[in-house]
């Protein structure tokens, strides 16, 4: 079962991707371009909240699961994961992250080690528009070569002193690497690498379609969004404990 939740903890981190705060290289510049790639202020501006179905593999288990997430602006999160012949679901309601035990029923708050990775995780596109309201500052790292592309690298830092390290490609604008700390299956913080890749266009958004996570160099999990619907007007209540 601690295997089970910790996969839980990290689809929060998995899908907060999509919406992270975005990042400059000398200053605005970079972060109207990275706003631009992803559709443009107005476009995020008007995203309230968004539904994802997606297929995933976690492999160091050998689990395969589908997973639904819920995402409302600024900072709510909900995801319902079928595995195993059960439904396990998790959310946060922007102050606590809470999940339904699947042997009970009763909704438990998740363990402390998950609480400020759900509070970071799930800040949305209000954050990525006005990160300066939320304590997030950026630095340029310059840049990295990763096969044979020179990548922008910038340190993305909350108001917690929680970094993480994320990878932009030149051309595009939009993040193909992110290198943070995350829960392992023994709720323990690892090294984690995550790499998007077959960005779309969505509603005017550009979203990954595939997402490969790597643990302390090994393969973890790898992830393939199957559907997305943007503003189909979710209430509060399904993200409340």
């Amino acid at each position: 079962m601690k295997k089970i939740i910790s996969f839980c903890l990290f689809v929060f981190f998995l899908f907060g991707l999509l919406t992270a705060p975005a990042v400059s290289q000398t200053g605005d510049e970079i972060v109207e371009k990275m706003i631009e790639a992803m559709g443009g202020r107005k476009v995020l501006e008007g995203v309230k909240d968004m539904t994802l179905n997606a297929s995933v593999q976690l492999i160091s288990i050998g689990l395969d699961a589908t997973v639904t997430i819920y995402l409302k602006e600024p900072n709510l999160g909900r995801s319902d994961i079928s595995a195993m012949g059960m439904v396990i679901s998790q959310a946060f309601d922007g102050e606590t992250a809470w999940s339904i035990n699947p042997q009970t029923g009763a909704a438990e708050d998740m363990p402390e080690e998950a609480q400020e990775y759900a509070k970071r995780d799930f800040l949305g596109n209000t954050a990525l528009l006005h990160p300066e309201k939320f304590g997030i500052t950026f630095s340029h790292k310059g840049k990295e070569k990763i096969e044979d592309k020179d990548y922008l690298v910038l340190e993305q830092t909350f108001d917690d002193g929680f970094t993480r390290t994320m990878y932009l490609d030149p051309d595009t604008y939009l993040p193909f690497k992110v290198v943070s700390k995350a829960l392992n299956n023994m709720m323990m913080e690892v090294e984690q690498e995550t790499f998007s890749a077959e960005y779309k266009k969505v509603q005017g958004i550009m979203l990954p379609h595939s997402i490969t996570v790597f643990q302390e160099g090994e393969e973890f999990m790898t992830s393939t969004i199957t559907d997305v619907k943007i503003n189909t007007g979710l209430e509060d209540s399904l993200f409340k404990k």
